[in-house]
């Protein structure tokens, strides 16, 4: 009996220092345990994290020169964006790659949306008009050449078309402020009122920019400067308005009923007229001496005090020694391509030329020269068949 208790008792402290021993070491298992999920977890962390870094390089041995030809097209690309910003590349990182994948895809993007956009067409070419032939094939959707003395038309094409007339618009702006004889002296000052809200486009005269009514004159006539031919009318007495209804009702006056104004630089599409009333206004217009030097001016410079703004003629003609140009005016948006209205010397007659809605830069330029050369053979043919006697 007495050894039956003696194991017993062994027994029970076998178990109690089993139950310690498994109670002291669960910490230990525990925190093994933890570390061992840890490790696993971080090991696919950095798989995940590498995984990138093998879906942009094809190989190790390609790497090096991908990360070199990726540190060009960033550069490449930064120095297109304004301020000429640089972008640091980490060689061999693949966030260098990503970067430049994320700056590529804007200019990329704005590329193919500027080759989608169809260029704007002119009203003549909307309206059909540049697909009629003519015996000089001029680049101009209407033409006309009058002799100003006579009233002798010598050459025309859809002279009464009405389209828009952009900058040709400042030659009335130029005649309503002339006949209005006002002081040239008074300074004017170019205000936000002046910025152009048609189409958005520049000007060296900043809002600030003080000069002379004359000298506005100068250079809407000449350089075709819209804010200051804006000026000239926001400026007139009774206000821009006023200003607008005199140019329709000189229009009137002047017989020209396909004419209409809305405002005094051109910018506006809406400003339109015909062959036939603009070769009317270039006639009048020549009448006025002012308005004959200013727009013939090769060139002109505003002293703005701590810098000089050089302008020249906005028609190359005007510097080139065969043509005797008496009265000029160019113009040009969208809408009305590159016009043309001159008063001019040709073999020995005063000829008015208008020409509206050229293609390239040059046309107008090029229908003034074929004209030229049109009529000077024109010319001797007659003199050669005069009779004699």
């Amino acid at each position: 009996m007495v050894i039956g208790v003696n194991r017993f008792r062994k027994i029970l402290l076998l178990v109690a220092a089993a139950s310690w021993v498994a109670l002291s070491m669960a910490p230990v298992h525990a925190q093994a345990a933890t570390k061992a999920k840890t490790t696993k977890s971080a090991k696919k962390t950095v798989t995940a994290k590498a995984a990138p870094k093998r879906t942009v390089t094809a190989s190790r041995k390609a790497q090096p020169a991908m990360a070199k030809a990726s540190s060009r097209k960033t550069v490449a690309v930064a120095s297109k964006q304004k301020g000429r910003v640089k972008v640091q590349m980490a060689a061999g990182k693949s966030t260098s790659l990503h970067k430049v994948a994320v700056q590529r895809k804007p200019s990329a993007t704005r590329a193919v949306m500027r080759e989608a956009v169809a260029p704007r067409l002119s009203e003549g070419s909307r309206l059909g008009l540049r697909g009629m032939d003519d015996p000089l094939e001029l680049n101009s959707t209407v033409a006309l050449v009058i002799d100003q003395e006579t009233n002798e038309v010598l050459f025309s094409k859809n002279d009464a078309a009405v389209l828009p007339i952009a900058s040709l618009t400042k030659l009335m702006t130029g005649l309503v402020v002339a006949e209005a004889h006002l002081n040239m002296q008074e300074m004017i000052t170019i205000t936000q009122d002046d910025v152009d809200t048609f189409k958005g486009s520049s000007s060296r005269l900043a809002v600030g920019t003080t000069l002379s009514r004359g000298e506005l004159m100068h250079l809407a006539l000449m350089s075709s400067e819209n804010r200051a031919a804006h000026a000239l009318g926001r400026t007139y007495p009774g206000g821009l308005s006023e200003f607008v209804r005199l140019m329709n009702r000189k229009a009137v006056e002047l017989g020209m009923r396909d004419t209409r104004y809305v405002e005094p630089t051109g910018l506006s599409s809406s400003n339109q007229s015909s062959a036939r009333d603009l070769a009317t206004l270039v006639s009048v217009a020549y009448q006025m001496p002012i308005l004959r030097d200013l727009s013939t001016s090769p060139s002109y410079e505003v002293d703005l005090g701590r810098r000089t703004l050089h302008y020249n003629n906005s028609n190359g003609l005007i510097k080139n020694p065969s043509w005797d140009i008496g009265l000029q005016k160019t113009g040009y948006i969208s809408e009305a391509g590159r016009c043309l209205v001159m008063q001019a010397k040709v073999a020995g007659r005063q000829l008015i030329m208008v020409f509206l809605d050229a293609t390239g830069k040059l046309g107008r330029m090029q229908d003034a020269e074929r004209v030229r050369r049109w009529v000077e053979v024109q010319t001797d043919a007659r003199l050669v068949a005069r009779p004699q006697g």
